[in-house]
C-alpha cells in the first residue's frame, strides 16, 4: 500500500532560482546521455547483419510468407511476445503486455518504410482471441513450433532488412533493451518517485515495492483492466514473466 502524503518523504523545497541551478546541472548530464545514445545508435547502424532463412508464420490469413509480413516495405521491426501455452488471458506475460500496450500505432515507422508486427510464441488460434480482447491492431504471427532463433523467443525486439528475395537480421535486443517500446516507464523515470521499485537508487524513505509488483492488479496484467467487463481473478503473488 502506498504511504499517505503526510508521511511520505518528498524532495527538498527550494526557491525557483535554486531549483533552476539544480535543474541545469542535471540537464548537462541528460544532454551527455542523449549524445552518448546518439553515438550508440550510430554504431548500431554500422553493425553487420546476418542472413535469415525465410519462412512462413501463421497469421490472421493463415500461413504467411516472410516477404508478405514485410507488407511491401524494406524493413520490419518485430516484438517477440512470450506465450504461456493453454493459459487464460490473465496468466499471460505481464512484461510483454506492458511493452506492447505502450505502442498502439506504427504510422511513423511505416512513413519511414518500416513495418511492425508481433511474433508470438503461442499457437495463433490461442493468441488471436487475446489480441482481440486487448484491442491490439498490430498484425500478430505465430512462431509456435519454430526453433530458428531468428524468429523464436520472447521478450525481444528484432529488426530485419529485406534485399530482394533475401532477408537479414540487423539488430536484436532483450532484457531492459525492450524499454525502447515502453514509454510509460520512461515517463515514470521523470517523476519524483520514479518507478517505485526496490532496485532503484532513491533517497531513504522513498516509496518502493518489490520489482514488478505494480505490473499486475487483482490477478491481471494492469492494461487488462481497460478492457470491457473484466473481473478480478485473485492475486498472483509472483509474476509469471521477467
Amino acid at each position: 500500500m502506498t504511504a499517505s502524503h503526510d508521511v511520505t518523504p518528498t524532495p527538498a523545497v527550494v526557491d525557483r532560482a535554486t531549483w533552476l541551478r539544480e535543474r541545469e546541472g542535471l540537464l548537462a548530464r541528460e544532454k551527455a546521455h542523449t549524445r552518448e545514445g546518439d553515438a550508440i545508435a550510430a554504431a548500431r547502424r554500422r553493425l553487420p547483419m546476418t542472413e535469415v532463412t525465410p519462412t512462413s508464420l501463421v497469421g490472421a490469413g493463415g500461413p504467411t510468407p516472410l516477404a508478405d509480413i514485410f507488407a511491401g516495405r524494406d524493413q520490419l521491426v518485430v516484438y517477440k511476445h512470450m506465450w504461456h501455452l493453454d493459459k487464460p488471458f490473465e496468466d499471460q506475460c505481464e512484461g510483454c503486455t506492458a511493452s506492447i500496450w505502450d505502442f498502439h500505432d506504427a504510422a511513423y515507422l511505416e512513413e519511414r518504410g518500416i513495418s511492425f508486427a508481433v511474433f508470438g510464441e503461442g499457437p495463433y488460434y490461442q493468441m488471436a482471441p487475446f489480441r482481440e480482447f486487448m484491442g491490439y491492431t498490430h498484425r500478430w504471427y505465430s512462431t509456435y513450433g519454430i526453433d530458428d532463433p531468428a524468429y523464436a523467443g520472447g521478450g525481444v525486439i528484432a529488426c530485419y532488412l529485406r534485399q530482394g528475395d533475401r532477408f537479414f537480421l540487423t539488430y536484436e535486443t532483450t532484457g531492459r533493451g525492450v524499454e525502447a517500446i515502453m514509454g510509460s516507464h520512461k515517463l515514470l523515470d521523470m517523476t519524483a518517485y520514479g518507478r517505485q521499485e526496490v532496485w532503484e537508487s532513491s533517497p531513504d524513505g522513498w516509496p518502493q515495492e518489490p520489482t514488478y509488483t505494480r505490473w499486475r492488479r487483482d490477478g491481471r496484467p494492469v492494461p487488462q483492466w481497460t478492457r470491457p467487463s473484466v473481473t478480478p481473478v485473485g492475486d498472483r503473488q509472483e509474476p509469471h514473466c521477467h
